[in-house]
């Protein structure tokens, strides 16, 4: 059998990288946008409670307390006289009449009939029971191009992201200045690489990851608008440290999703690549880097198997990290999105006098919360939504970036070549 021989590979320059890593970000943003607004939306809609229906409460000037068991047919509705936001969420509203208004009292019982009815089909059409039924209900009752709603801030928050994080990864992988590849074994460096890249993008689009948040989490027109406007009350209320306020909670979800991904990545790109080498008689020197051999057997790999196993790669470890994190998931979209509400409240002096939720507590807190409340499958909600997002967009970025790279070596070897002649 043949022993891989060491070579010189060419090296590919950051702006090249950066390329690969932009390129990569548009196609992903293009394909994945609309299974992430379904997810935003199945996570940060309420838990419907399977108990027996009860009579709708009518609405007085005191907050009725506490909100359980709410009857599944009520929703928010244009048509609705009379409205009490239920936690803060946007999702419910009580749509009885109540004694004390004139208008309502006005109403025939055919009118108040209508109103309830009006209620049940808002429900029905706002709240999704899976991923294709949010693609479904989002397309026909809001329109195809809702599907693609946040794409804008996506772009401008992915583009930068993974440009710091894709070539953060590699410099502290590859650059022999890196404090990683001296002191960290080649088995943990991954988890360790990808952990520091995630922090390092994440601090910098945090106050887009809150717009794009906000902005899908919200149905109905003049969204963009409205989100900014929330926004810029906030900062006004609050100061600009304020957009910087989701980072943590970003940081629960991305950062061992990052570890998790690129341990994954890595490990399973090595045995694709050992199996090619093996089924090509070729061995590995025990007393080379490992490494290093693996590069630069993949240097002499053409597009298609290239494409194949990072696309593979990706997609396996992107599943396995999108489900092991979801719980952070769930718990990030909710505080986020919940917290709209208190800067809703502080931009018109009030909300101080409002009771803590279980939104406002610590992550491990909250999310031991919904395993109380709604069980394991409140903290998997959206689940199958992220790993339908979260997998083809880390095989398809993946295997973008791979591929431009390969597509900047091969440039740069014949150049190279072209100057040697």
């Amino acid at each position: 059998m043949d022993d891989i021989e060491p070579e010189i590979e060419t090296e590919i320059s950051a702006s090249q990288k950066m390329l690969s890593a932009v390129s990569g970000s548009l196609l992903t943003s293009l394909l994945v946008t609309p299974l992430d607004v379904v997810r935003v939306r199945l996570q940060s809609q309420p838990a419907v409670s399977n108990a027996s229906p009860v009579r709708t409460p009518s609405v007085s000037t005191h907050i009725p307390q506490p909100f359980t068991n709410l009857p599944p047919n009520l929703g928010v509705t244009a048509c609705c006289k009379e409205v009490f936001w239920v936690n803060n969420n946007a999702q419910y509203c009580l749509a009885s009449p109540t004694a004390s208004s004139p208008t309502i009292n006005s109403l025939s019982h055919t009118t108040t009939s209508s109103l309830a009815d009006c209620a049940i089909d808002e429900t029905r059409r706002k709240n999704f029971t899976s991923t294709f039924d949010g693609l479904r209900k989002i397309a026909r009752n809001e329109g195809l191009p809702s599907l693609w709603r946040g794409l804008s801030p996506t772009l401008v928050m992915a583009i930068p992201a993974n440009v710091i994080y894709f070539t953060g990864y590699d410099s502290l992988r590859t650059s022999p200045h890196s404090p990683i590849k001296t002191y960290v074994s080649d088995a943990y460096a991954p988890l360790l690489a990808g952990s520091l890249a995630r922090i390092a993008a994440a601090a910098v689009i945090s106050p887009v990851e809150m717009f794009r948040t906000r902005m899908q989490a919200t149905s109905g027109t003049g969204v963009f608008r409205a989100t900014l406007s929330g926004l810029q009350d906030m900062v006004a209320a609050q100061g600009y440290t304020s957009l910087w306020r989701g980072l943590t909670l970003t940081m629960w979800r991305d950062v061992p999703f990052s570890g998790i991904y690129w341990w994954g990545y890595e490990a399973t790109r090595n045995t694709l690549t050992d199996m090619r080498d093996r089924q090509r008689g070729r061995v590995l020197d025990p007393q080379r880097s490992s490494t290093r051999l693996r590069s630069q057997s993949r240097s002499k790999e053409n597009h298609t198997i290239t494409l194949v196993d990072s696309f593979t790669a990706g997609a396996l470890s992107g599943a396995v990290a999108a489900v092991v994190t979801t719980p952070f998931d769930v718990g990030k979209t909710r505080q986020q999105v919940l917290k709209h509400a208190d800067d809703i409240a502080a931009s018109v002096g009030k909300g101080s006098a409002m009771t803590t939720r279980p939104e406002d507590r610590s992550m491990p807190r909250f999310l031991y919360h919904i395993f109380r409340t709604e069980g394991v499958p409140g903290l998997f909600r959206g689940w199958a939504a992220r790993c339908l997002k979260v997998a083809p967009a880390c095989a398809i970025m993946i295997s973008s970036y791979e591929i431009g790279k390969k597509m900047a070596r091969n440039v740069n070897e014949r150049r190279d070549g072209q100057m040697e002649t």
